[in-house]
């Protein structure tokens, strides 16, 4: 049996329940006072695993949101969104993973110059924010993932990210070798051991 929750938990419940945006465990206590925040947090978040809605952490702010297995009750109809382009997947790809990073860094690992609309889909998405300026000559405008990234894809921090073994693992990332075998084609280093 599950014991009552005490004042200090109630206090943080209430105040996350009509939060306007998710909460960090500081804003909270400037709503709640002093107390054990992190105990009252998991005991919350605990207390509401399995029901309809949870109590989350995603990027050290805490939110309440609908269980993921009832969420296709609340859809409405509504305009879709567009989707985004190759270009704008690889970009937040690169700014995902190597993030703050550049628009002259992003060019430089995509291989080919970005289009400023396609930063500002991103920024408008919500999914990139600006990060500051590089202390470098010219002090050109570094971008990282916001908060509203890491909740869209249920991510808590950038960590959570797939590394190469699950993208590989996924099939996402075939070697090129086995790439040109599916083609027909010679490995590169067969061809390097033939001519030596």
């Amino acid at each position: 049996m599950k014991s009552e929750p005490d004042d200090y938990m109630r206090a943080i419940e209430a105040a996350l329940f009509v939060a306007e945006a998710p909460m960090t465990p500081a804003e909270l206590k400037l709503h709640v006072g002093d107390g054990d925040m992190a105990a009252a947090l998991e005991g919350l978040a605990d207390a509401y695993a399995g029901r309809g809605i949870n109590l989350v952490e995603r990027g050290g702010r805490w939110h309440f949101q609908t269980a993921p297995d009832l969420a296709h009750i609340l859809r409405r109809e509504k305009d879709e969104p567009r989707k985004l382009s190759r270009a704008a997947m690889e970009t937040l790809a690169i700014i995902a993973y190597h993030e703050p990073v550049s628009r002259a860094e992003i060019e430089a690992i995509r291989g080919v110059q970005v289009a400023k609309g396609t930063l500002d889909v991103l920024m408008e998405a919500g999914w990139v924010r600006p990060a500051g300026r590089r202390e470098v000559p010219g002090r050109p405008l570094i971008y990282a993932t916001s908060v509203d990234f890491l909740s869209h894809f249920g991510l808590s921090s950038r960590r959570d990210l797939p590394g190469l073994e699950d993208l590989r693992a996924a099939g996402l990332l075939d070697p090129v070798d086995l790439a040109l075998e599916a083609m027909g084609g010679q490995s590169v280093l067969e061809n390097d051991e033939e001519e030596a």
